[in-house]
């Protein structure tokens, strides 16, 4: 049997005014996986030495769906072993779920010879996301396997672009020992919107995609505004209103929330800023008794990959 150690970044979903069809790649943080394949043999076995709790259960477990899914496409028998040696703690806002995803499928294929495109992943590893959530959603599987910036144009049929990150674009993420599911988070959620929300949604999300394809930081910023999500969702968050003026007076581009909380994220173009912003969220969530994660690093256009063989 063959082994490869495969790393999958974390993520942000959504990206303020890109719910549900946009995410980005995190550097410095992820997933760390040991993966094995034997051909012409048949079985899964996942084996956590993260230190990290996670379900017992073959069927409970993302990367189950995934995988399984990977080798029905392949159509030959093959056994597959995977060990997890670093995991993202699991509802930090930052991917956990797809990064295991991501990296189990990305290893498979190489020690497959690669039969199957980038695009080919995402699709395997979003049934994983659909185990958790009920639907097989792709904005944070594809940052996490193809790195940089995606847009999910559509599903029917599925269509992801990758769009780079500018130089020195940097990342705050802060994660707050507060519970919101994510179907609390979606159940918030207006069923009709008024049309002048989705003339400015439309708006930002557009604005949005061509700074990342002009890598300019300040068109970011600007765009990065949440006209339909954010109003029903930060209410969930302590005052953050106040968390996001902080924010923005400490040099951000723009905070918004991440996926479907509690985690916020912040954007800077500067890492000394990014540093500072992840300090202010951290103290902001103290201030009210609330214990709190942070995270601070480079935007990546990096995906999943092989760190070791």
């Amino acid at each position: 049997m063959k082994h490869i150690k495969v790393f999958a970044p974390g993520t942000v979903a959504n990206l303020g005014c890109g719910f549900d069809v946009m995410g980005l790649t995190l550097d410095g943080v992820g997933d760390l996986l040991e993966v094995g394949v034997e051909p012409d043999a048949e079985g899964l076995s996942i084996r956590n030495d993260s230190g990290v709790d996670l379900p017992e259960s073959l069927d409970d477990n993302v990367i189950t769906p995934a995988v399984r899914a990977m080798l029905e496409a392949y159509g030959r028998p093959v056994r597959v072993e995977i060990r997890l040696l670093e995991k993202i703690v699991p509802g930090s806002g930052i991917g956990s779920s797809a990064a295991s995803s991501a990296a189990a499928v990305y290893g498979i294929n190489e020690l497959l010879g690669r039969p199957f495109s980038g695009k080919r992943l995402v699709e395997f590893a979003m049934q994983g996301e659909a185990l958790l959530g009920g639907t097989a959603h792709a904005d944070n599987v594809g940052p996490a396997l193809l790195g940089g910036v995606v847009l999910i144009r559509g599903y029917e049929p599925f269509d992801i672009v990758r769009l780079p990150v500018p130089d020195n674009f940097f990342y705050a993420v802060a994660h707050p020992a507060i519970v919101v599911s994510t179907k609390m988070a979606r159940e918030v959620l207006p069923r009709e919107i008024p049309l002048s929300s989705a003339v400015k949604q439309w708006g930002n999300v557009g604005g949005l995609v061509a700074g990342f394809a002009l890598r300019d930081v300040a068109l970011i910023g600007r765009s990065m505004h949440d006209a339909v999500v954010e109003p029903y969702r930060k209410g969930f968050i302590p005052d953050y209103d106040v968390l996001k003026a902080s924010a923005l007076d400490e040099g951000a581009l723009a905070l918004n929330i991440a996926g479907s909380g509690p985690s916020v994220f912040a954007l800077a173009s500067d890492y000394a800023v990014a540093c500072r912003i992840a300090d202010r969220m951290k103290a902001h969530f103290a201030e009210r008794g609330i214990a709190c994660d942070t995270y601070a690093g480079r935007v990546s256009n990096a995906g999943a990959r092989v760190v070791e063989s």
